[in-house]
């Protein structure tokens, strides 16, 4: 049975120390700033020349630049990295949608240790670590959370988006939207510790983003280019240029706000990305981009801010990964654990930043994704293929020079079987998984279609999951259905999210759990045309998104335990059932 958690139990003595010269009658705030498909090369302090990033730049002048940071070949790995301190493949996060995205039970997270030493903490944006509780964000120690919780949206302009756990309608540009939203937040919280996890969805595709910072911007003129320029789509570097100007506004919208309430000193900013860029572009010419092993799809921008504690203006060569952001900034906010709780793999860099001796100059850095692994010391990179790079002497990755260096070969190489055995391990140890249903202290659950399965010929309207949804559905014989897990018997009301043509409504419809069921008549017909393209600046490889309408189809008593939860058509008077997009269950209190 799967585990019910609300905030992290486990014991902790939580120490103040004195790591920095701080006010000593408040610990600082933090704000962790997390884009998604950014490269190391999208940024100006990483000097790129076709575009502006004041605002980033001010981050890397006023603190700290780690020019050698690494995460994760995409996106829900590194989430999971960054919030527990550990490999992602301990934590069953093993893809980005289907299940896989959702960080195990047994972690904790950053966001409950701060949680439990009095901080409030807010996350605001793309979460991509599980959906349902107890993997939802307002159950992994976050007070707030507004956002979507799956790995893409497919529209950025006032979509539906998740607010603690109730799908409300956003506002304006997506992430003008969560910035607004966190700022509020901030202002909300600022007389106490804050916390605030603000993971922009941009410059991930669809390529959607206001005139305003897409207008200036001229593809043809772009100095810099991808190290194969022949590769490039220069519209689609010119809209990943301009959703990285709109993140920089944005970014400059809270250091404004920290400097007018004096929250300078008192607020460690951290900025980076969860993965390398997702096109050929300009990347400081490293080799490989999102989805590999290889220096560019792994090393990202990375800036620290903490003005009057971390001295200005620094850059540090010293290698460092995802893996380390929650040990450093627990000791640099002065929270120590002292009980059994999973080790960290990741090391704190805090020394690092305030100039103190560090440790760890000679570690490695595993990055691995789909049976990939590379490993990554100081000086050399050993590929997935068993190549030896000299990255400072060749950047690029163009020479193998293995022979060269056979002992640094076998190193590295042992380095390379430790991890894979690692992994090995991890995955035949993995458990099944159902999405769990009922969370006892969450009022809602939603099973989207992207967690679902079907039969015959309903079939999603992309392969990418995460923002898809069910079409084709035009026989009786056929099903929709989630390997579930209920948390706790009771009566929850039932909703479900459909279209349906003129002349094709009218279907009844049955969920249904072990003994219970309960249907409903899909009905008024709704058809709404997809949309998506109209706001695309080039051409998208994700689903287009409509308008779904809710249907409540009634109260249903759900009993604990493991099963199939079904959705099926018992009649379809017209062409097809629908089109599916969701089901919500909304607990009844007793």
């Amino acid at each position: 049975m799967v585990r019910v958690r609300t905030l992290w139990t486990l014991s902790l003595i939580l120490v103040v120390c004195g790591c920095a010269d701080q006010d000593q009658t408040r610990q600082p705030n933090v704000i962790i700033i997390l884009t998604d498909d950014q490269g190391w090369g999208d940024v100006g302090f990483n000097g790129n020349t076709n575009i502006s990033t004041p605002n980033l730049d001010r981050i890397a002048r006023q603190g700290v630049r780690l020019d050698r940071f690494y995460v994760s070949p995409v996106c829900s790995p590194t989430r999971a990295e960054l919030l527990t301190g550990r490999y992602h493949v301990r934590s069953g996060v093993d893809g980005t949608s289907a299940g896989q995205e959702r960080l195990d039970l047994n972690e904790s997270t950053l966001a409950e240790v701060f949680n439990a030493a009095g901080y409030a903490t807010g996350a605001f944006g793309k979460w991509h670590n599980g959906s349902q509780p107890p993997y939802h964000p307002t159950a992994r120690g976050f007070d707030e959370y507004y956002g979507f919780p799956s790995g893409h949206w497919g529209d950025y302009f006032s979509p539906m988006l998740d607010h603690n756990g109730t799908w409300v309608q956003g506002e304006g540009y997506l992430p003008d939207d969560i910035t607004t939203k966190a700022l509020a937040f901030m202002e909300a919280h600022a007389d106490r510790p804050f916390l605030v996890y603000l993971p922009y969805n941009t410059p991930h595709s669809p390529m959607q983003v206001p005139d305003a910072f897409f207008d200036p911007l001229d593809g043809d003129t772009l100095a810099q280019r991808h190290r194969q320029p022949e590769r490039e789509d220069l519209e689609h570097t010119r809209a990943a240029l301009a959703m990285t100007a709109n993140i920089d506004w944005n970014v400059g919208r809270i250091l404004d706000w920290l400097a007018s309430w004096a929250l300078d000193s008192q607020t460690i900013v951290l900025y980076l990305s969860d993965n390398g860029p997702n096109g050929a572009r300009f990347n400081g010419g490293m080799k490989g981009r999102k989805g590999s092993t290889d220096e560019g799809g792994v090393r990202v921008p990375f800036v620290v801010q903490w003005p009057g504690s971390v001295e200005a203006g620094q850059t540090i060569d010293q290698i460092a990964a995802a893996i380390d952001i929650r040990p450093t900034l627990m000791e640099l906010v002065g929270l120590t654990l002292a009980d059994t709780t999973l080790p960290f793999d990741g090391v704190s860099l805090a020394p690092l930043l305030l100039g103190q001796p560090f440790g760890h100059a000679d570690r490695l850095v595993p990055s691995h994704w789909r049976g990939r692994t590379s490993i990554r010391s100081q000086r050399f990179r050993l590929d997935h293929q068993g190549a030896l790079f000299d990255m400072v002497a060749d950047p690029g990755q163009y020479e193998d020079v293995a022979a060269r260096h056979p002992e640094v070969l076998a190193a590295l190489i042992s380095a390379h079987k430790e991890f894979e055995d690692l992994v090995r391990r991890e995955v035949t140890a993995r458990e099944a998984r159902p999405y769990t249903v009922g969370h006892p202290q969450h009022e809602w659950t939603h099973l989207p279609a992207r967690d679902a399965q079907a039969s015959g010929a309903i079939t999603r309207s992309n392969r990418y999951p995460n923002d898809s949804h069910f079409t084709s559905w035009v026989s009786v014989e056929d099903s929709i259905w989630w390997e579930a897990e209920v948390l706790a018997t009771g009566a929850f009301v039932v909703t479900l999210y459909y279209t349906v043509p003129q002349g094709s409504e009218g279907a009844e419809v049955e969920v249904r759990f072990g003994k219970h069921r309960l249907a409903g008549i899909v009905a008024p017909f709704h058809d709404p045309p997809l949309r998506g393209m109209e706001r695309d600046r080039t051409p998208r490889i994700e689903s287009y998104v409509k308008n779904f309408r809710p249907l409540t189809l009634g109260t249903m008593t759900l009993s604990a335990g493991r099963g199939v939860l079904a959705l099926r058509a018992n009649t379809r008077p017209g062409d097809q059932v629908m089109d599916f997009k969701m089901l919500s269950f909304r607990r009844l209190p007793e």
